[in-house]
């Protein structure tokens, strides 16, 4: 049914280096695809296989990679906003630095409901990096060093939400974990459209499609609570900002000439994407090119690290 071409490109597309070909051809001969595999696996360990992702671009792995780094942030954000702790050490080792996690803590919610979206975006979260973990097999990379402390404060300074000798402590109070998570959910769903088009594999494709359509969820939930708690304008402060951090255009506020923007589209009404160097210039706190910085000091694991 699945030719040996067929099969290399999709081998070369879905794994990192020849270590990943032959771990999936070793689970893909359990399955059932022994023959194919086992015709393979020669050829895909010869000196010129080490340049098959580049022939083909970046590889899907690749990809899914630089979204889990992202899914990290969200999942330990949103954990210690909802139970005080971050992800279980089970969940943050792989390939690269593993790094821990500065800052967070379990927000004293007032509101019944805010805690219930916080709690279920939190399990979304945690199941998102559950899933590219085992989607990526041997190829996951580990958690990066995340900071969450210093980097919340210095996206409200850059936000004018703050002067610069204050401090934003995204866990203080519910409209502070508000605005802190507006800040990750409109950069996730950009996030994953842009990075819809590099994906080959329509397994992962599809998968990418579901995860984005989630975040979707949770950007239109933050938005509509913001609006309605009255902090439209601090929303649309950071939504300049992180305009202003990736090239202007493919952001929109909480209003839009003075009415409610919950869904942030272009004039066809469609999303906006961001390239995976614009999304780390949001995350990284720079405008300019760089490998680290914001809330990831050492930056993120995987192929995909510098910022545009």
């Amino acid at each position: 049914m699945f030719g040996k071409n067929y099969v290399g490109k999709l081998i070369d597309r879905s794994a990192e280096n020849p270590a990943d070909r032959r771990r999936f051809l070793k689970g893909a001969s359990a399955a059932g695809l022994g023959l194919v595999g086992a015709g393979l696996l020669a050829v895909r360990d010869a000196p010129a296989a080490s340049a098959a992702v580049e022939d083909y671009g970046i590889s899907d792995s690749a990809i899914l990679n630089f979204a889990l780094n992202l899914e990290y942030l969200e999942a330990e954000f949103y954990s210690n906003a909802v139970y005080g702790h971050g992800l279980p050490s089970g969940l943050t080792h792989g390939r690269g630095h593993r790094g821990p996690v500065e800052g967070g803590r379990e927000v004293p919610f007032r509101s019944n409901s805010i805690r219930q979206f916080a709690k279920e975006i939190a399990r979304d979260e945690y199941e998102h990096v559950r899933f590219l973990r085992t989607a990526l097999g041997g190829a996951a990379v580990a958690r990066p060093e995340i900071n969450i402390r210093s980097s919340f404060t210095a996206a409200a300074i850059a936000a004018g939400l703050i002067d610069k000798w204050q401090t934003f402590d995204v866990y203080a109070n519910e409209d502070n974990f508000l605005l802190g998570a507006f800040i990750f959910e409109d950069v996730g769903v950009t996030a994953y459209k842009g990075a819809a088009p590099l994906i080959s594999n329509k397994t992962y494709l599809g998968a990418a499609a579901g995860i984005l359509a989630v975040e979707a969820y949770h950007a239109a939930n933050i938005r509509t609570v913001l609006y309605d708690r009255g902090l439209a304008a601090d929303a649309n402060a950071i939504s300049a900002a992180r305009d202003a951090l990736d090239g202007p255009g493919d952001d929109q506020g909480v209003t839009l000439n003075g009415q409610a923007n919950i869904v942030p589209a272009d004039s066809h009404g469609l999303a906006f994407g961001r390239t995976p160097g614009q999304v780390l210039n949001i995350v990284y706190l720079t405008p300019d090119v760089a490998n680290s910085g914001g809330f990831y000091p050492r930056g993120v694991n995987g192929q995909i690290h510098t910022s545009s």
